[in-house]
């Protein structure tokens, strides 16, 4: 029944009526996106990243804090995570106030060195390892195959936990000192713009919380982020933060009267839950960026992308005949981005061919993801680009070794075949041929 209904929703918002001008067909395109998320969340994927997050969550919630902390020490502004600790857990009510305090105390005791420096450093490792999980999770968002390397990944996270804490203290710091001049002392005195301020001051948490979603969608997932598709996912999880943390609250109110069900752990499930909420809000914010800048995955969605041999060996062919020819030519460079518009395909598996090429040293990508050849094309073969292209894994356990000689006869006849016409022709051969 749910598979009938979403695929009558398939054939609605990609049909033409949906790519027309009309007025119907703008309303159409805009539901692609809602319809897009939906069908994700209920695929699972995005659901199961934010349940693993919850866990790591846990783990280094405290370590953050604590190097946040010992960062902020120095200059005499640890007291301002205070605030941003309490924003985070305000959706559980009056419990939030407690976590807030427990919370401080024990960074200010990590920080302070009563957990010793074999201590200090297995949770810097767990919070590294946070870290790595939550840009995992957001390079599966953005269909990214290739991870950080371990060099741009240390300084990276390196410098996001020493200036992300810096950055967050300044823009209050600079709020506080605006907020408190005497030209804002004046302009309160006015009516008009006394109820402007209070306004500006209850929305300020939510502004944060889009500003940091839009951080996090701009510099976490290993791939370029435009700002404008960053900003939407950013407000849009932002407004969904406020929205699903006002009906927690309501909720976590309700349900303090059940603590005779769940005892003490009432308060438990709730920060658990609140957890797995907001990570899937970050989540599905991130998921929108995707879509914005990537249009043409609307109607694929969050699935696994499976070539047959033929296909992938074609493919390998295309990406470095056109990747070679602009090189020689001197013509616009591709990426993954453009080989996808040129080619038909979808980006996902035009990336994962690209990294095969690139583990095989017959491509490489340049800090601004260009693609060009990894060496001189007059020393590529097509046989090596071929041979690339067969030998990537399917991820299937390969089948028993017992001959059938007949079967194989054909395939050393076709084996044979293809390298008799392959031969020692090289890529630099193909694109002087049809360049």
């Amino acid at each position: 029944m749910l598979l009938a209904a979403f695929n009558w929703l398939d054939g609605w918002l990609f049909g033409d009526r949906a790519d027309s001008r009309s007025p119907v067909g703008m309303v159409l395109r805009v539901l692609r996106y809602p319809y897009a998320l939906l069908r994700d969340l209920l695929r699972g994927q995005i659901n199961l990243h934010a349940m693993g997050l919850v866990y790591a969550t846990l783990l280094s919630l405290i370590p953050l804090v604590a190097f946040s902390f010992a960062i902020l020490k120095v200059f005499g502004a640890h007291r301002d995570l205070e605030p941003i600790i309490y924003e985070f857990f305000r959706p559980l009510g009056d419990a939030a106030t407690d976590l807030t305090r427990r919370i401080m105390e024990f960074a200010d005791n990590v920080s302070t060195g009563i957990v010793g420096a074999v201590g200090f450093a297995l949770l810097l490792w767990t919070l590294i390892s946070t870290i790595k999980k939550v840009e995992d999770s957001f390079n599966f968002v953005w269909s990214v195959q290739q991870a950080r390397g371990i060099g741009r990944r240390i300084t990276e996270y390196a410098a996001l936990l020493i200036i992300g804490p810096l950055l967050l203290v300044a823009f209050i710091g600079l709020s506080h000192v605006a907020l408190d001049s005497s030209a804002a002392q004046w302009a309160r005195e006015l009516p008009l713009m006394n109820r402007i301020f209070a306004w500006g001051i209850s929305l300020s948490p939510y502004v944060v919380v889009t500003a940091m979603f839009t951080a996090l969608y701009m510099f976490v997932p290993n791939t370029r982020v435009a700002l404008l598709p960053a900003l939407i996912g950013g407000l849009t999880a932002g407004i969904l933060w406020a929205a699903v943390g006002k009906v927690f609250t309501a909720m976590v109110v309700y349900t303090t009267r059940l603590t005779i069900v769940y005892a003490g752990f009432a308060i438990i499930i709730a920060a658990l839950l609140w957890t797995y909420l907001g990570w899937l809000i970050l989540l599905v914010g991130a998921r929108l960026s995707f879509y914005i800048q990537n249009r043409n995955y609307l109607r694929l969605g969050l699935v696994e992308i499976r070539l047959s041999a033929e296909e992938m060996e074609r493919l390998a062919l295309k990406i470095m005949y056109l990747v070679a020819r602009s090189h020689t030519k001197g013509t616009a460079r591709w990426s993954v981005q453009t080989l996808s518009d040129e080619l038909g395909m979808p980006g996902i598996a035009i990336a994962q061919s690209v990294v095969g090429l690139e583990q095989a040293r017959l491509i490489t990508a340049t800090g601004d993801d260009v693609l060009l050849p990894a060496r001189d094309i007059g020393h590529i073969t097509l046989t090596e680009i071929l041979n690339v292209a067969r030998s990537q894994k399917s991820g299937h356990l390969t089948a028993g070794g017992k001959t059938v000689p007949a079967v194989d006869r054909i395939t050393e006849q076709l084996e044979a075949a293809w390298r008799s016409t392959c031969a020692d022709r090289t890529l630099r051969d193909l694109v002087d041929e049809h360049g």
